[in-house]
């Protein structure tokens, strides 16, 4: 835990730890970046989580922030604005600025869905999507968009296994929101090693067998990229989610992409590094065809590779945050 003294570290962030990999990209700024932490954990309280990020991510305590130096508050659900404001004892956008980022798309009558800091002039909303920008109506809310940026650890690509790796966080529960039920058309093109959390019982929901699907469940992020790298290429299913960062990781270690073309996945995968498309049909083909010409897999996994340097790299999601801090605070 830190105490409520200043530290000469840039501005001095309160944020929440809720999504991982996002979190993991945020933290590498030149600021300090402080993390409620309590005994129970969860959602509120996750603190650091045991994860390797940089000594400016430092964990604090709620009862601890009353007294704290808070320059700036990022908001990633609108229940936080209250939490905030309990725990600071400071109204936010008049006593302390404050930032909402929108990880998600919207839900229910998409084209008329509102945004909850709508009516929070004082507040901006910054997308990491293009497509999040289009399709929540944020109101008198500023916008911005801050696309998305992830460490690079480098060309891993070896496509040995003649394999599909997909990445899902909750497949049986999530179903068709993930594409899950996709998974049965694309395992007849080759077979698929699922990663990620909540995939028990995936092989009985999309009744295939272990010759045509594996759940290999949830990993670190380390073994994740080791694991997918192995992988002949990437399989992006989501039929609605903003971007996974599992795509874009997945691009970064030189694989090539074959994804439904639904929200931002049509910007995010140019031609050369890989195939999006609605037909699943074609995408099936696609599959198929990565798996059986390895030296064209590779060919666009390299593409894919150095499209995701440059438009996803961590300097200019850095960069871009570093601008809306000078803007708001």
């Amino acid at each position: 835990m830190i105490d409520g003294r200043p530290d000469d570290r840039g501005l001095r962030i309160l944020v929440w730890h809720i999504h991982g990999s996002w979190t993991t990209s945020f933290v590498q700024g030149p600021h300090t970046y402080l993390l409620p932490a309590t005994a129970e954990g969860g959602s509120w309280g996750r603190g650091r989580c045991g994860r390797d990020w940089p000594e400016s991510a430092r964990e604090i305590a709620p009862a601890d922030l009353a007294g704290a130096d808070v320059d700036l508050v990022v908001l990633q659900r609108p229940e936080e604005i209250e939490r905030a404001e309990e725990w600071l004892g400071r109204r936010l956008g008049r006593d302390v600025p404050a930032v909402y980022v929108e990880h998600n798309t919207p839900r229910g009558d998409v084209p008329e869905t509102r945004h909850p800091m709508a009516d929070r002039p004082d507040i901006p909303v910054a997308h990491v999507t293009h497509f999040n920008a289009l399709m929540w109506d944020c109101g008198r809310a500023p916008v911005t968009v801050i696309e998305h940026g992830v460490v690079d650890l480098g060309h891993r690509y070896t496509g040995r296994l003649d394999r599909a790796a997909v990445v899902i966080n909750e497949p049986v529960r999530r179903w068709r929101v993930t594409g899950t039920d996709l998974l049965p058309a694309f395992a007849q093109a080759a077979p698929l090693d699922v990663f990620g959390m909540g995939s028990d019982g995936l092989a009985e929901k999309t009744g295939l067998g272990a010759d045509r699907l594996v759940a290999i469940g949830d990993l670190d992020s380390t073994r994740l990229a080791a694991e997918m790298a192995q992988r002949r290429l990437y399989l992006h299913t989501a039929r609605w989610t903003s971007l996974g960062l599992s795509l874009i990781e997945a691009m970064h270690l030189g694989m090539p992409v074959v994804a439904v073309a639904t929200t931002e996945a049509v910007r995010a995968v140019p031609p050369e590094a890989g195939v999006v498309s609605a037909n699943v049909g074609e995408l099936a083909a696609a599959v198929r065809e990565l798996v059986d010409e390895p030296e064209n897999a590779r060919r666009m996994g390299k593409c894919a590779r150095e499209f995701a340097l440059r438009h996803y790299g961590l300097d200019a999601f850095v960069r871009n945050w570093q601008q809306v801090f000078e803007r708001v605070v």
